[in-house]
């Protein structure tokens, strides 16, 4: 008999069936495009662009964890090294478990991000891997003298044209540049041996080599822990079909109203300067998509 009137009774069954159904909302950040500074026409992803949606994302209240779609060939390591280490802080801070769903890539800097969630889940055809570190410029060298012009270049200091792609290129500065990539590429293997640690099933010198593999075969290698799409594997996780709340970026008015014209976007202070930075958009479009088309996309 309860010592409760059934009024009360029923009230609290309601409330735990609500409790529970909260428990299986799945907040989810989408984290595609890629990863580097932004200008206009181009929609790179940062930490400052990014966090705002994390940090909502893990404040929702009574969720069963927090899910991060991936969709990125890679690009800069310092923006993707701040999105790994910000996603654990709040991982750690809220007590969340993060699940990772790869959609078409998660390759070098993607991958960086990815390996943050607790859980890694690909489709298996989508491309994984690319644990490596590149850097690819131009050579113009004799370009200006064809067209009659005279480049002058004035510094304080010997080394400040390194790597002038209006220069030849020296064996010092190739070895400098070197030195540098060898570092950046030893915080990348730490990260993935911290976070992957024995599921991975390679050595090193065929791991870390800058190689990129399905989705099927980056399990059978450990580099992610299950095929599946983001319903499907939560369903099982959570023991029931979980309620995803997509948490997007938040963007200022003008910024939403040019992001509506095709091929423009960007603050009003980066329109004004439209005119002097014609020529570095054009190059890092081709850098965008030269990155994409390397994975076929």
């Amino acid at each position: 008999m309860s010592l409760f009137p059934a009024s009360l009774n029923a009230r609290f069954t309601e409330w735990k069936l609500r409790r529970r159904e909260g428990r299986r909302v799945v907040p989810v950040v989408r984290l595609e495009g890629t990863i580097g500074r932004t200008g206009v026409g181009r929609s790179g992803m940062t930490l400052a662009s990014v966090n705002g949606a994390l940090e909502r994302a893990f404040k929702v209240k009574d969720s069963a964890a927090v899910a991060l779609v991936i969709n990125s060939p890679g690009g800069s390591p310092v923006q993707s090294s701040l999105i790994h280490k910000r996603i654990r802080q709040l991982a750690d801070k809220h007590d969340r478990k993060v699940y990772v769903f790869i959609e078409d890539v998660a390759a070098s800097g993607g991958y960086y991000i990815a390996v943050a969630g607790d859980e890694i889940y690909a489709d298996p055809s989508s491309i994984v891997g690319s644990i490596g570190v590149v850097w690819a410029s131009f050579g113009f060298v004799g370009l200006l003298d064809k067209l009659g012009v005279e480049r002058r270049v004035h510094t304080a200091g010997d080394n400040k044209v390194t790597l002038d792609p209006f220069q030849p290129e020296k064996p010092e500065d190739f070895e400098h540049l070197k030195s540098i990539q060898l570092d950046v590429h030893e915080t990348f293997k730490g990260v993935v041996r911290s976070r992957r640690g024995a599921r991975i099933r390679l050595e090193d010198h065929e791991i870390f080599d800058g190689r990129f593999w399905t989705g099927g075969r980056a399990l059978e290698l450990g580099l992610i822990d299950g095929i599946g799409d983001i319903y499907s594997v939560l369903a099982e996780k959570l023991g029931g079909e979980p309620k995803l709340k997509v948490i997007a970026g938040r963007q200022n008015w003008l910024t939403r109203r040019l992001g509506r014209i095709p091929g423009l976007a960007g603050t009003s202070a980066e329109l004004a300067a439209l005119p002097s930075t014609i020529s570095d958009q054009t190059v890092a479009t081709l850098e965008d998509r030269a990155m994409w088309s390397r994975f076929g996309l």
